[in-house]
């Protein structure tokens, strides 16, 4: 590492790639270095840690011990125990940077796809402390396997549970899932609607028989478990539906019931706050719901299905005065970030649970749930959802409410009737124009997570329907028409 980068390391401070280990005290034992290096491998994210040997926790460079009791640190002397005292071997890049005169240890620890511990059987992760502050963590058999499904190494959904018994199914929930299927308008896999209990639940992957029953997975309770046998084998599942105004809770009902029952539980919670009002737009009237019914749906089928079901939490849906609040327990799965939100396409974390949802009929079979969500808020004329206050331990989406813009839904329908038809991207595109009068192209392709080739693509289509013109030329830039302006109601001064 060059000194410039590494200076610039310790100026930001330890976080969870990033650990701090002074030695001005006393000097960091070979154990104490292989177990950081064990936390550092542990923690969440794809990119390389780095612990830093020789620097205080609060950033001043003291200086590294030599490690050998002849001659300076050999750096390969490093790199080999720790890879003799790991399991799996962990193959760090280590290095000696001199640093205001002082030597600093630097081992660049690489992220593990399957736990790591120390050869005397110590597991540790980085996680971020009460205090904000990050620090090693004992890491638990549960959070082990949390951490492979969130990198879909594992399905939770798929485990077996030894102590669940085909009388911890209620038939009842095996009707519920018909019912839900002849209801979903073609959506699902009709193939199910004729299977009886127990074929259904094979058919799903939730049990698994030949003559006889065998096994029953976390799939089966999780779908057709009686109130009382979720409680006992799954205390970890809950779900909460909350309708705050101002600091008053007005609704605080808890749901420890099986997902289909959920869904229809929080649904007809939803039923009950929902609103529309309506513009006429030539001979057809469109309504413009508070809150799209189709986007909370899929929101809320979102949290059920990828919660990191292996640890303690709730999915909370939260009706606010300006916003719908959908979170669940567990952080977004590997690969998935919010620069990529709307294009990138991953294995679930609970893939035979995803697998059931669709072929009930309950989401998107395409897997893009989340631009239907989104699709749904901006065609309301609100603003977009976002999912800004996630964190590698929540999902949080929020979804705007708020007065609609009655002149963007009407220009949205207006362009439909003429068969020119707005895709999220220039819906995206018109919204970002609308509130901020330009649109650099740049812009364009972080709003729509896409290549600049594909967002100019998206841009020229709103100039050829007359909704937008080229601002800057030089700077590939766009604002709206005259006429996108006047049909959006905005001012033409």
């Amino acid at each position: 590492m060059h000194p410039d980068a590494l200076r610039a390391l310790i100026a930001a401070g330890e976080t969870l790639d990033a650990a701090f280990k002074g030695e001005s005290r006393a000097a960091l034992s070979d154990s104490a270095l292989v177990e950081n290096v064990v936390c550092l491998s542990n923690r969440y994210g794809t990119a390389p840690g780095y612990l830093l040997v020789g620097v205080e926790d609060d950033g001043r460079v003291t200086g590294a011990r030599p490690r050998h009791e002849t001659g300076p640190t050999d750096p390969l002397r490093v790199q080999t125990l720790i890879a003799n005292k790991t399991q799996p071997s962990i193959a760090c890049r280590v290095g000696e940077v001199i640093l205001d005169n002082r030597p600093i240890l630097v081992v660049e620890v690489p992220s593990s796809r399957m736990p790591v511990g120390t050869t005397d059987g110590k597991y540790l992760r980085r996680r971020w402390g009460g205090l904000g502050i990050p620090m090693c963590a004992p890491f638990h058999f549960v959070e082990m396997q949390a951490a492979l499904a969130s990198q879909g190494n594992l399905d939770y959904s798929a485990l077996p549970v030894p102590d669940a018994r085909w009388e911890d199914l209620d038939p009842l929930e095996f009707a519920r899932f018909r019912r839900t299927l002849a209801e979903s308008g073609g959506r699902g896999d009709p193939a199910l609607s004729a299977l009886p209990d127990l074929e259904l639940a094979k058919a799903l992957g939730a049990v698994t028989a030949n003559h006889d029953l065998t096994e029953i997975r976390v799939l089966a309770l999780l779908l057709f478990g009686t109130e009382q046998a979720l409680t006992r084998l799954l205390p970890q599942h809950e779900a909460a539906f909350q309708r705050i105004s101002g600091d008053r809770v007005r609704v605080n009902d808890f749901l420890r019931w099986p997902l289909l029952r959920v869904m229809d539980e929080v649904l007809g919670r939803f039923r009950a706050f929902y609103a529309e009002e309506e513009i006429l737009v030539g001979m057809q009237r469109i309504g413009i719901p508070n809150y799209s019914p189709r986007g909370f749906r899929e929101a809320v089928a979102n949290a059920l299905i990828h919660r990191d079901y292996a640890q303690l939490g709730t999915v909370h849906v939260q009706w606010k005065d300006d916003r719908l609040e959908v979170s669940n327990p567990g952080g977004f799965p590997e690969g998935v970030h919010l620069g990529n939100l709307l294009v990138t396409s991953t294995r679930p974390r609970n893939f035979l649970l995803a697998d059931a949802f669709k072929r009930a009929g309950l989401v998107e079979r395409t897997a893009r749930g989340i631009d239907l969500i989104f699709r749904e808020q901006l065609r309301a004329g609100r603003r977009p959802p976002f999912y800004e206050h996630s964190t590698h331990a929540a999902v949080v989406l929020c979804i705007p409410g708020g007065r609609s813009d009655a002149q963007f839904v009407r220009l949205i329908a207006e362009c439909n009737v003429a068969g020119a038809r707005l895709g999220l991207n220039e819906l995206l595109a018109l919204d970002h124009l609308k509130r901020t009068g330009e649109l650099a192209l740049a812009r364009a392709a972080v709003l729509m997570q896409s290549p600049a080739r594909e967002s100019a693509a998206v841009l020229n289509r709103l100039a050829e329907l007359g909704l937008v013109v080229s601002a800057k030329p030089t700077q590939a830039a766009y604002a709206l028409s005259l006429a996108g302006r006047l049909r959006l109601g905005l001012e033409t001064t």
